[in-house]
């Protein structure tokens, strides 16, 4: 499902992000894999000037991205009305200096864009950045999308225990006064793993981390309070191959596999589990289970995966909607129409709307259908 930036509802944009695929600006076949891959599912792009460009390729980068740029608007001008939109684009640029040039010096383009990503974002930067995004939108012409801004969260004041409340409090409140252009609040733990000296292997998940399990804990205490309205985007998944020796066992049952796709079924998931692709599921879950939606990826290999696991399964999908129906003061708990669990209206109508919105963006599950079954059964795609 695509999302034109100039029509969909904030809240709705929010959500829709999904899996995110980061791309350097220096590629020079980033339009292209764009347009191939959206064919294959592709939601959001991040065309990258920071961490995945080179301290003297700055200049290079950003002439490459206005040419990309160009390239795009150019397809999308002479492709055929009704067709798919193109996947939702974002910056990630380097400080806010580079932004405020980068808005000026893209013109029209800058059109193209649903926002910029902000890196290393703290109460320091983060006023600079916003404002930037909050003066192209006074000016803006009424017929242009809203420019949104995405903070990551991933520096030193935020992990660090003495410090880390305070930080994000204070990011909290800076936040607020730009909530209508706040479209994520994205955690970099990569970064924080940096300042341990830590990285995770692929068979254990972000959340083993115990440094940046806690970070992550107050992050989404303070920013995933259903009051606030952020949607919290999960951390980048790194592997894409695993050519050594696992240590733990294998994360996937072989029964859906085998259940869906048959005698092939056996080869898929293990061919899964030889890209590390298990651990990327299981910690999509664990994203999911803590109130996160959204992950950074940077392999399309990822995409699939990442987007099947947003799927709304048909059991959350008929708790959601009794919940829901059934929130006119005449009940308080009953029994779900699976006959497997007590459905409190109450307690569960924050999680029961947060179903059903999810619902709209990734669908619905067959009854007798396992997300397996969106997992594409040849070899993973390569770009």
């Amino acid at each position: 499902m695509s999302f034109n930036h100039n029509t969909t509802s904030k809240d709705l944009l929010a959500h829709a992000v999904g899996a995110a695929l980061y791309m350097p600006a220096t590629r020079a076949s980033v339009p292209e894999d764009i347009l191939k891959l959206k064919s294959a599912g592709l939601v959001t792009v991040i065309i990258d000037l920071e961490d995945a460009i080179g301290d003297n390729e700055v200049d290079h980068a950003e002439e490459s991205l206005i040419q990309h740029l160009i390239f795009l608007a150019a397809y999308e001008e002479n492709e055929p009305s009704g067709s798919d939109s193109l996947p939702l684009l974002f910056i990630r640029v380097r400080n806010p200096e580079q932004l405020q040039q980068l808005i000026f010096r893209l013109g029209s383009l800058v059109t193209m864009l649903t926002g910029f990503v902000f890196p290393k974002f703290s109460v320091d930067n983060g006023i600079q950045y916003f404002e930037a995004i909050a003066d192209y939108n006074r000016t803006r012409s009424y017929s242009d999308p809203v420019l949104y801004g995405m903070p990551i969260l991933e520096s030193a004041p935020i992990i660090y225990r003495e410090s880390r409340v305070d930080s994000l409090l204070s990011i909290r409140n800076l936040l607020g006064n730009y909530r209508e252009y706040v479209l994520n609040v994205r955690i970099g733990a990569t970064d924080f793993s940096s300042l341990f000296g830590l990285r995770r292997s692929p068979d254990i998940s972000i959340y083993d981390l115990t440094p940046i399990r806690d970070c992550i804990s107050d992050i989404i205490n303070i920013f995933g309070r259903v009051e606030e309205g952020y949607v919290i985007s999960g951390p980048v998944w790194e592997y894409f191959a695993n050519k050594g020796h696992r240590v733990l066992r294998p994360q996937l049952r072989q029964t859906p596999f085998e259940d869906t796709y048959g005698k092939n079924g056996r080869d898929m998931r293990n061919s899964y589990i030889s890209s590390s692709m298990d651990g990327l599921i299981r910690e999509v879950i664990l994203d999911k289970e803590n109130g996160i939606l959204g992950k950074t990826i940077i392999h399309p290999s990822h995409l699939r995966p990442v987007q099947a696991m947003y799927t709304v399964m048909h059991e959350e999908y008929v708790d959601a909607c009794s919940i829901v129906e059934s929130n006119d003061g005449s009940l308080g708990v009953f029994k779900s129409q699976y006959s497997n669990k007590m459905n409190e209206i109450k307690p569960h109508l924050n999680w029961a709307k947060r179903i059903l919105l999810r619902s709209q963006i990734y669908g619905v599950l067959h009854e007798q259908q396992h997300f397996v079954g969106l997992l594409p059964e040849n070899e993973f795609t390569h770009v």
